[in-house]
């Protein structure tokens, strides 16, 4: 089985940030390693873990969206946990519509 990388948030547009699906190659801004990044041998399997663990353990020290990573922080059950139940009952809703 292939372990997860290193991997970011998401971005304030949505985007979701995950080394494995990055260009292959150097990083030019040099957080990420080669072999962090994609490589032909990553499988859906492999992606969703990805995905999951992001979800699960979201890496604060390298944040694509530097806001939320500091609320997070400072206080993951008070505003950051309400603005994300907001976010979520918004895109239920707009599923829906």
């Amino acid at each position: 089985m292939i372990h997860p990388v290193p991997i970011r948030p998401v971005a304030k547009n949505g985007d979701v940030c995950i080394s494995i699906l990055h260009e292959p190659g150097e990083d030019k801004f040099g957080y990420e390693k080669p072999e962090e990044r994609w490589l032909p041998i990553h499988t859906v399997e492999t992606i969703m873990i990805s995905v999951i663990s992001m979800l699960a353990d979201p890496n604060s020290d390298s944040p694509a969206n530097v806001d939320a990573a500091k609320e997070w922080r400072e206080d993951p059950n008070g505003e950051f946990k309400r603005k994300v139940a907001r976010c979520v009952r918004k895109s239920q809703e707009m599923a829906f519509d």
